[in-house]
């Protein structure tokens, strides 16, 4: 569970710092025969700052419950 934590930790705040992913893809429009056509497309997946936030606390949460010693 330790592990689990330090991994929510780091991807919440890795998601503060990267508001942002760029990412292109290649999409095939046309094939006739021998030319093909194909066309790049430009995604960005955006996420909000608390969401990272949430992760980092989640994170946090878990660290700390795995922490406790049980009787």
């Amino acid at each position: 569970m330790k592990l689990i934590g330090i991994l929510l930790i780091v991807i919440g705040i890795l998601m503060i710092i990267l508001r942002e992913v760029n990412f292109t893809t290649k999409k095939e429009v046309a094939d006739l025969g021998p030319v093909e056509i194909k066309k790049k497309e430009q995604h960005t997946v955006a996420w909000p700052l608390y969401a990272g936030i949430g992760v980092a606390i989640c994170g946090v949460v878990v660290l700390a419950g795995s922490s406790r010693k049980t009787a």
